[in-house]
């Protein structure tokens, strides 16, 4: 197989400015314990992506998890993020842009490429999520992706979400 990327942690300072807002927890103790993401069997397809605080979610709650992550992705890759399908079955667990896509070129931007999940719990069984610190809640895969024969992008990205919105 193809390598194509490498996982790397932010900077401490990164991640504490993206944990504002969040319930409160010791976020130094969540940076120095964030686990870079790993395929979890020699067959997965699937980088899994644990989060770095305890959090609970009622259904219907909604809640954004600094991950602490950012990837080195070579060009003509991209790296997608879905639910782990485990808690996608039992929850109905769903990123709220539905599947995350993360461009090569993302991880050199202002806020180095830190990977961010927005989930929400949309259980219609009233079954609450509980995961703690360490726990596998969503899974990156990288594919190969192609460009149109008269493709002529030029700009260059700085930012996230809606980054490169025209």
């Amino acid at each position: 197989m193809e390598k194509t990327a490498k996982f790397f942690k932010v900077s401490r300072e990164q991640f504490l400015s993206a944990c504002a807002g969040l319930p409160e927890a010791d976020f130094d103790k969540a940076y120095d314990n964030i686990i870079l993401p790993r395929r979890a069997t020699v067959g997965s397809a699937g980088y899994d992506f644990r989060t770095p605080i305890d959090f609970t979610l009622a259904p219907g709650e909604t809640i954004k998890i600094p991950t602490g992550i950012r990837a080195r992705i070579s060009d003509g890759w991209v790296l997608m993020l879905c639910p782990r399908s485990g808690l996608g079955f039992k929850y109905r667990l769903q990123l709220n842009n539905t599947v995350g896509i993360i461009d090569s070129d993302y991880f050199g931007s202002d806020n180095e490429g830190h990977i961010m999940a927005k989930i929400t719990n949309c259980s219609n069984e009233n079954k609450t999520l509980e995961l703690k610190a360490g726990d596998a809640f969503m899974q990156g895969i990288f594919l190969p992706f192609g460009i149109t024969e008269d493709d002529d992008a030029t700009a260059e990205r700085n930012g996230g979400f809606g980054s490169t919105s025209v």
